[in-house]
Parts: structure tokens; sequence; C-alpha cells
């Protein structure tokens, strides 16, 4: 009796003992001397403070007394991302943590019975892989870096801005523009990861932005050819 009321104890004070596997892995494995980790056992938080260079983001994990059975809470305390990525960090870090604990909507008929998993390590993984690799992140198609190195000086050339694709990586606006509107029009690729590029900015078919093109290059001929004859 001594002993279960001892552990109930020691589960009370300690509420993150649950995790502390994971919270140790994450240490050893992702953290780097720039990080830090702060545990909050008396509110079950494990805050969080993740930096690359100039960037950084600070956010909470907050664990549930039914973890694993049930997720982690994400909470950002602080960051200098583009707001952007600081949306994309925190709702894909939200949607690892739950298809930790909830079961696919389409089940395949070969796979196991689905089990509950801890959330904390894939979640914090995810993140601090984010802030680790998107500042020093180089567009595709000209190799500089896409974010300012200083994240308070604001990108005021509207070319230098950053679009993020599906694939997951960033561009130039102005290196995405010409690429997506040069010949061929057609099979175009990151030329990072080869998945096919898409984006909610160039929704036009293949077929428009060819003939857009082909009357813009006439349009140039004519010019051309009137600055021609004016010498």
């Amino acid at each position: 009796m001594l002993m279960i009321n001892f552990v109930k104890e020691f589960l009370i004070e300690n509420p993150l003992c649950v995790c502390s596997e994971e919270i140790l892995s994450v240490k050893k494995k992702l953290l780097t001397s720039d990080d830090t980790v702060v545990l909050k056992q008396a509110t079950s938080k494990v805050v969080y403070r993740i930096s690359q260079e100039q960037y950084f983001m600070q956010f909470v994990l907050v664990v549930p007394e039914e973890y694993p059975i049930k997720q982690v809470k994400i909470e950002l305390e602080d960051h200098n991302f583009p707001e952007i990525l600081k949306v994309n960090f925190i709702s894909q870090a939200t949607e690892i943590a739950r298809k930790c604990v909830q079961p696919p909507i389409k089940k395949k008929p070969k796979d196991p019975p689905f089990e509950p998993q801890p959330s904390v390590l894939p979640v914090v993984k995810f993140l601090v892989e984010s802030v680790k690799k998107f500042p020093v992140m180089c567009c595709p198609l000209c190799k500089e870096r896409v974010l300012p190195q200083n994240p308070s000086e604001p990108v005021t050339d509207k070319r230098r801005r950053m679009e993020k694709l599906y694939c997951g990586h960033l561009f130039h606006f102005i290196c995405l523009y010409k690429y997506i509107k040069t010949p061929p029009f057609t099979g175009k690729i990151c030329p990072d990861c080869g998945n096919a590029i898409y984006h909610d900015k160039f929704k036009l078919s293949p077929q428009l932005m060819e003939a857009r093109w082909a009357h813009k290059q006439a349009r140039q001929r004519e010019l051309d050819e009137v600055v021609d004859f004016l010498e």
C-alpha cells in the first residue's frame, strides 16, 4: 500500500515522466548548444527554444494527463519567422500530433489495428528540423538564400519575397515566376526534389500560358522592328 501511494504521489508530482524518454531523445539527438529546453512539472509543460543563426522559435508542449492516448498540445510563445512559415509550422505539427492518436479515415485492409503512439518526439523533431533548415534554405533556381540573414530586415523588393511550394521548398517569387512563365510550359518540377510544381498563384493551364507567352514575344518583335526602323 505504501508503494502504491508512493508511485501515485510520484506521478502527480512528476507528470512529465510519461514522456521522459522522448524528452531525453530530443535533447541528445536534435538539440544543439544554441537551443534550450525547460521542464515545468507543476503544469506538465515542456518549453523549447530552438535557434538557427538569428532566427528562433519558442514553443510549449502541454502533455495531457491521458498521454500518450491523447496528443500533446502545441502553444507558440514567440518567434521571428515570416507569418506564413509560422502558420505552416504549427499547423503541420498539430497534424502530426493528431495522427499519432487518431486512426486514419481510410484504413488499408492489410494495416494492423491502430494503436495510439507517443507524440512528443515526432512533433518536436518536425519543429526542430523546420527551424534549422528554413533560415539557410536556398532558392532551387538562383541558389541564393530565400530568407534574409537578419530577420528584422523587411523584404521590400516584391521580386525577392518568399514563396513556399507544396513540396516544402522555398523560392524567390521572381525566380519562380520566370520559371513558370517561360517554355516549356508542361512538366515543370522542383529542381531540388523532382516533385511537380504547383502553386495557388499559378493556376493557368500550360496552353494558356504558352499562348500568352507567344503573344508577348510577338509584341516584343514588333517593338524591336519599330526601333530598328526609327534608327
